[in-house]
């Protein structure tokens, strides 16, 4: 494995100090008895047991029902690895949230790492539907089956990666991607020579995979000036919104196909 590729799991510990809603085991005050509660922390557990590592995990601050809220974690597996030009590797990511408050199934997002800039896309593709499993529904068995479908639907996702590669778009369609693009976080005027900017050779270039990379990679970090004052915009760190923005940022790339 490339050294890039290495990277530092959580352990249980990690994600009961940073995100202990995770380990939950008594439902919300207000839930009926026949509300079945499954703490997340045995999900996660379950999908340690099938290969893959915790990179990340978070919980929404919460005034009412701390404990109970809505909470993500983030996983890895070391052994799946999406292999691209010129060390350009990724890595297919498993994005879990939940809640213990009843107003949340078990959601699993696809994702996807790019190791050279250290950055993660969040898929949005009908043949990567989000996969709910519901807490009274919940196996192991049932988990296994849905990742294995992930899984087999991996060649799926390197096809359309090499789709947007293969799509060069021109001066005017990059200049529209960048300012539709911005117009997702808010309607302020933006440069749109800012955000296709290449900050690392391997995005350069004007083919649908590296602008949208490095367009992606500004929104999500804030690192772009907005506004008739050119104020400086704020990293998106609420992972409800990071998440959000993300789909919708793949798929304007996909309407460009």
């Amino acid at each position: 494995m490339n050294e890039t590729q290495n990277f530092t799991s959580l352990s249980l510990d990690d994600i009961r100090a940073v995100a202990p809603s995770v380990f939950t085991t008594d439902k919300a005050s207000h839930l009926t008895d026949k509300y079945i509660q499954t703490p997340t922390s045995r999900v996660v557990e379950d999908l340690i047991a099938l290969g893959w590592k915790v990179i990340k995990a978070q919980e929404v601050k919460a005034r009412k029902g701390k404990g109970y809220q809505k909470h993500i974690v983030v996983f890895r597996n070391p052994d799946v690895t999406i292999k691209g030009q010129d060390g350009d590797d990724a890595s297919p990511q498993i994005l879990l949230t939940n809640s213990h408050d009843g107003k949340n199934a078990f959601n699993f997002r696809v994702g996807l790492f790019r190791f050279i800039c250290s950055n993660g896309l969040v898929v949005s593709d009908k043949d990567f539907n989000n996969v709910s499993i519901r807490h009274m529904n919940y196996t192991f068995e049932s988990l296994q089956e849905n990742i294995n479908n992930v899984i087999a639907k991996l060649p799926g996702l390197v096809h359309k990666i090499n789709l947007f590669k293969s799509k060069i778009l021109t001066q005017e369609q990059m200049t529209e991607f960048a300012i539709k693009a911005a117009g997702l976080r808010n309607k302020n005027k933006v440069d749109a020579l800012e955000l296709l900017k290449a900050d690392r050779k391997h995005d350069e270039g004007n083919d649908l995979y590296v602008v949208y990379n490095r367009v992606q990679e500004k929104i999500m970090s804030g690192s772009y000036g907005y506004g008739t004052k050119n104020r400086k915009a704020r990293p998106v760190k609420n992972f409800t919104q990071d998440v959000k923005l993300n789909e919708e940022l793949f798929e304007l790339a996909e309407s460009y196909l």
